[in-house]
């Protein structure tokens, strides 16, 4: 995920799917063993997340990756 536009597009999808599951970023990231402010920064598509820990914030939110990759 090295273009910027994916990236924006993964974490828009994320932080959608985490809303619709009536969740914080920080029960997201405390249940994917992540950093909040790390979370927060896939979500606005600031960095580029490894597919180890995108896996785990998929688990986490019940959803699988087919549903956030636009690709």
């Amino acid at each position: 995920m090295d273009n910027p536009k994916t990236r924006k597009e993964v974490g828009l999808r994320l932080k959608y799917a985490r809303l619709k599951k009536k969740m914080t970023q920080a029960e997201v990231a405390e249940k994917a063993d992540l950093n909040t402010n790390y979370y927060a920064c896939i979500e606005r598509g600031e960095v580029n997340a490894s597919l180890e820990k995108l896996e785990s914030i998929l688990k986490v939110l019940g959803i699988k990756s087919s549903k956030i990759l636009p690709f």
